[in-house]
């Protein structure tokens, strides 16, 4: 199959979980054999309009960024010029589209109706930009803000309505867009939970050396979160939560890597509740230095406070032999609850997760070799539910269902 994918992301650096779908899914997909395009925006770090990674080509188009009105208009012009030129030379016989704004070009341009189109929707655009972007304290401001929420949704709802089936990776999402974005009942929606590299994330045969070589403790009990630094993780409720653990188990120890607008904001808190010496912020960590800190951890917390619309984390933690402790958020719960209820917190209250942390960490304490058999468990759970094969196998099926309707 002749296939497009159309991103307002690029996978010529992996991120997030947005561009870790797409690099998986159309890299893997190119190894299957099939012929396979991105059409994206051109990025800050681009050099060029055009690049071959891992057998499949990144095209690129250029994005007037002065104000959202020449933004939109450039977008949907270049866009609309690429897609056609990209299609007179290849033919498609199936687009995908991951994010709203690349793929107006391709629904407003008359080449192609004619082509199945499938959404895939990681979570709803407005409700990202609304996690990612404070509200302004002044009218003009709040004005501004308002529209560009509106004017997102507004964008999204109209390229998932020009598609013939919507893609999600959870059943959260999927309720969501039924809600909010008042999809039709006919309209065709497939679930296909996110994969893991299991090749790339295993269980570690020696912690310690693994720490040693990261300059950590190696007799610590070690937690770890990897997230961005915005308001919906949560990380303020864990923090608070490590100062009432630290009172009970001296012995644990928080690595918390990424990076964000919380930054300073978190580590002026971790100094104010008094436990810098329990909590390492690690900064962003490279995607090739990842799974040393997934295998290096005792526990991963997952402390998010809204919006998990599947967690990529949860998967390469959990392919690391390391239990995953999450809030009852979104998509987290349709994977924990799978594997042992018990892994998710009662709530998101900092309370909550002191508590679950203590009590997992008493029981490793008391009883070690349970320690052992739940990292065996997490590892065989990802192996039979959750890997980028299963995922390949499923939307290929789809491609072709879609394209043959």
């Amino acid at each position: 199959m002749n296939i497009l994918f159309v991103a307002d992301v690029s996978i010529g650096k992996v991120i997030g979980g947005a561009e870790r779908v797409l690099f998986e899914q159309s890299t893997r997909l190119a190894q299957r054999g099939h012929n396979v395009h991105i059409l994206t925006r051109g990025l800050g770090g681009h050099k060029t309009d055009k690049e071959l990674i891992r057998g499949v080509w990144e095209w690129r188009y250029d994005v007037d960024q002065r104000n959202s009105l020449s933004f939109i208009r450039s977008t949907c012009l270049n866009g609309k010029r690429l897609f056609e030129l990209l299609h007179s030379e290849y033919g498609f016989d199936c687009i995908n589209i991951h994010q709203p704004f690349s793929g107006l070009g391709v629904i407003r341009s008359p080449l192609g109706k004619g082509i199945k189109k499938v959404y895939t929707c990681h979570s709803l655009s407005f409700e990202e930009f609304k996690t990612r972007t404070p509200k302004p304290e002044r009218l003009i401001g709040r004005s501004v803000y308002f529209l560009n929420s509106r004017g997102r949704k507004y964008v999204e709802k109209k390229v998932m309505n020009n598609c013939d089936w919507v893609m999600v990776l959870s059943e959260f999402t999927m309720n969501r867009l039924y809600r909010l974005y008042r999809i039709s009942e006919e309209k065709k929606i497939e679930i296909i939970p996110g994969g893991v590299d299991l090749e790339k994330f295993y269980p570690a045969h020696d912690k310690v050396k693994i720490r040693k070589g990261l300059d950590l403790p190696g007799e610590k009990t070690i937690l770890l979160t990897v997230r961005n630094l915005v308001p919906r993780m949560g990380l303020e409720n864990l923090i608070i939560a490590i100062r009432e653990v630290v009172k009970v188990a001296s012995d644990i120890y928080l690595v918390l890597g990424g990076d964000g607008p919380l930054k300073k904001d978190l580590i002026d808190l971790t100094r104010q509740l008094g436990v810098e010496d329990f909590i390492r912020f690690e900064g962003f960590i490279p995607e090739e230095e990842l799974p040393a800190y997934y295998r290096m951890a005792d526990l991963f917390v997952l402390p998010t406070v809204e919006l998990e619309g599947f967690g990529l984390v949860t998967l390469e933690a959990l392919a690391s032999g390391v239990p995953v402790l999450g809030t009852p958020i979104g998509g987290t719960v349709e994977i924990l609850k799978k594997l042992n209820p018990k892994l998710l917190f009662k709530d998101i209250d900092a309370e909550s997760i002191a508590e679950l942390i203590l009590d997992t960490h008493r029981e490793f304490q008391k009883n070690p070799v349970s320690q052992g058999r739940l990292s065996v468990q997490c590892r065989r759970f990802v192996e039979q539910n959750y890997s980028w094969e299963k995922n390949i196998d499923n939307l290929e099926n789809l491609f072709r269902e879609v394209s043959e309707s």
